[in-house]
């Protein structure tokens, strides 16, 4: 029986990341009564601290690198230095003007936005502490979490006793760091780590695994190495962070390695092993909603939870945490909210990419991934050396690589470690989605001389 108390709604969405920005809206215009709990900034994590900010600095840091290419091109500039305020001024700028277009969009009849920290008091019931003091009870009977996620803290002696940067503060940084020690080689601290080496920092990559982007193919791993230390980036794996205490104006970090313990000192620590769900606060045991080991929010493949009305959108759930899954995540709500559809997750193909230079796209079934699964396979790989394009624009690090069924030719997955390797990365992925086989890539006429042009030889190798 649905507990019925307080302000009465027809839904309540708790955060505003990429799906909790317009699912709430979208309720409201089909006439629902929506009430939408914020406890920090309008946008989640991409617009304010993700993809919007960093992907803006990692813009300003190619720049630099490119400014000081220039004579490889035959273009003179003088010396090339970056002034890290400004960089820091743009980026505020860009995540300012993303915000205020999301917060324009708010007045919409049936959709009250609550500043405020929400938490269970029953299955359909929640209580929110007021920004400005007070609280409020709200009821309805379809709850939709949308908290996001935040930086894993750092948990290694001594780190209370200095001062630990995360993808968040390292990003107000007015002054560049001398020697930014980075712990974690995932995604976060890789971009953050090329980026501050162009702007000028020495920088050394921790990695407590044997080596970076765990989640990768081996040789994908290893070329995104090569590439990072070809740009002056010291990096360490199988290093396990053991203590962290001040030296100087800095820090001095003990890892133990596989020869025993070692220093590193530097000006700047960033932490960037990890993030965790914002669940704490919600006291979802009131609820008796389940959360996995990770502490992130079980969902079904209709992402709703284990109390039935209530779900779980974006960063929260388990599950891949990207912007662009979040937006899945909206549209399967939509679809089942308002549209009394039964769409689901179930085989869904979440694309990725990993903002380095050169990007690296990733689609579908790695190779490892593959043989696990005991398929047979046939793997193409194509060096970006090999592609006009590149060779002409002079960014001909990295290469194409494909995983394609040995008997149906179903193309299964791929990675693009090259100049605009996302985008290369989705072409695949549209073949895939319309079951292409590698023949129509193979024989297809791509535009000369386009990057695309490389996939008719990397899907003709086979």
């Amino acid at each position: 029986m649905t507990e019925t108390t307080g302000e009465q709604y027809d839904a309540i969405v708790i955060g505003t990341s990429q799906g909790g920005r317009f699912l709430p809206l979208e309720l409201a215009q089909a006439g629902k009564r929506v009430a939408l709990v914020e406890r920090d900034q309008l946008g989640g994590a991409c617009v304010n601290t993700g993809c919007t900010p960093t992907k803006t600095m990692v813009a300003s840091a190619r720049l630099a690198y490119q400014a000081r290419r220039g004579a490889e091109y035959g273009v003179r500039t003088g010396a090339v230095s970056v002034d890290l305020a400004a960089v820091r001024e743009r980026k505020r700028a860009m995540v300012a003007g993303a915000r205020e277009n999301y917060a324009s969009r708010l007045s919409q009849d049936g959709l009250d936005l609550i500043a405020g920290e929400a938490h269970f008091t029953g299955p359909n019931t929640v209580e929110v502490a007021l920004k400005d003091g007070g609280t409020r009870q709200l009821s309805a009977p379809v709850i939709v979490l949308d908290t996001g996620g935040r930086s894993k803290p750092l948990a290694i002696a001594g780190a209370d006793d200095v001062p630990v940067l995360y993808s968040t503060t390292v990003m107000e940084l007015d002054q560049q760091p001398e020697h930014l020690v980075i712990l974690g080689g995932g995604y976060i601290g890789l971009e953050f780590g090329q980026m501050f080496r162009r702007f000028g920092s020495e920088v050394t990559i921790i990695q407590s695994a044997a080596r970076l982007l765990m989640q990768e193919d081996e040789d994908v791993s290893d070329e995104v190495a090569a590439i990072l230390r070809d740009e002056g980036i010291t990096i360490l794996t199988s290093a396990t962070p053991v203590r962290v205490e001040p030296a100087g104006d800095g820090v001095r970090l003990t890892v133990r390695t596989e020869d025993g313990e070692r220093q590193i000192e530097g000006s700047h620590l960033l932490s960037a092993i990890g993030r965790v769900p914002n669940t704490e606060a919600l006291t979802v045991d009131a609820a008796g909603i389940r959360l996995d080991h990770q502490g992130f929010v079980e969902v079904d493949e209709h992402l709703q939870t284990s109390v039935p009305g209530v779900y779980a959108m974006g960063d929260v759930r388990s599950g891949p945490a990207f912007t662009h899954a979040s937006y899945d995540d909206y549209r399967i709500l939509h679809a089942n909210l308002i549209g009394g559809q039964k769409a689901s997750t179930r085989d869904r193909v979440v694309p990725y990419a990993v903002f380095i230079d050169p990007q690296l796209g990733r689609v579908g079934l790695s190779e490892r991934e593959a043989r696990a699964q005991g398929r047979a396979i046939r793997v193409a790989k194509l060096p970006m050396g090999a592609v006009v394009r590149a060779i002409e624009t002079g960014e001909t690090r990295g290469f194409m690589k494909a995983v394609i069924d040995a008997d149906s030719g179903q193309i299964l997955g791929a990675a693009v470690l090259g100049l605009e390797g996302g985008e290369i990365m989705s072409i695949i992925q549209v073949a895939m989605l319309g079951k292409l086989t590698y023949t129509a890539m193979a024989d297809a006429i791509f535009t000369h001389p386009l990057l695309a042009e490389g996939l008719n030889s990397l899907f003709g190798s086979f």
